[in-house]
């Protein structure tokens, strides 16, 4: 970005699972841009943890990256936005309606992160608003998801392919610039997959 326009992207890194962290986090976005305007919470953790095998710190980690910080990080943001009347879009997951197998806690972390959506919509209203985008197959697992299960979730989408990145990044965009009076909403970005799935 900076080599298309000189000091339009800046980089901050912070310990997300810190919630003491988080106020530095802010700040340095604010002392970088003078102002803060959106927020969009996409961090996450996502890995099976099949029951018999979920251990403490898989639980931390999955509700923490899911759920946690982007609560405790739009809370952080939410009297700057409120001064900008800003936004936030929060990256759900289509399996925060419909489970996944062998992931009882992502899944519920998810279906707790649409919830905080709605919630955030209502309590940050007017001044801010708050909004979701689910995700369906769009980027395929780095741990190496077979062709024959990648093929089997492609005929469930009525589009017949996966998504791109851009799909998701061009619906994130509405939401923070476009959609001026939605709030509240999660918009599902997979290709009809929920559907009928």
């Amino acid at each position: 970005m900076n080599a298309i326009r000189a000091d339009s992207a800046m980089t901050v890194q912070a310990d997300l699972l810190d919630i003491a962290s988080l106020p530095d986090l802010v700040n340095a976005a604010l002392a970088w841009g003078g102002r803060l305007d959106v927020l969009v919470n996409n961090a996450s953790t996502f890995y099976a943890t099949p029951i018999g095998k979920i251990g403490e710190e898989a639980w931390d980690d999955l509700v923490g990256s899911n759920f946690k910080a982007p609560l405790f990080l739009s809370q952080e943001a939410a009297p700057h936005l409120h001064e900008t009347s800003g936004s936030i879009v929060n990256i759900v997951d289509i399996h925060s309606q419909r489970p996944l197998r062998d992931h009882p806690v992502y899944s519920p972390a998810k279906a707790a992160l649409a919830m905080l959506t709605r919630s955030l919509a209502k309590d940050l209203a007017p001044e801010v608003r708050v909004n979701g985008v689910s995700p369906g197959a769009i980027l395929w697992p780095e741990d190496g998801m077979t062709e024959p299960v990648q093929q089997t979730i492609l005929r469930q989408v009525p589009l017949e392919r996966a998504g791109s990145p851009d799909d998701i990044a061009g619906c994130v965009l509405y939401l923070m610039r476009d959609a001026t009076y939605v709030t509240g909403q999660i918009i599902v970005v997979d290709g009809g997959r929920s559907i009928g799935w």
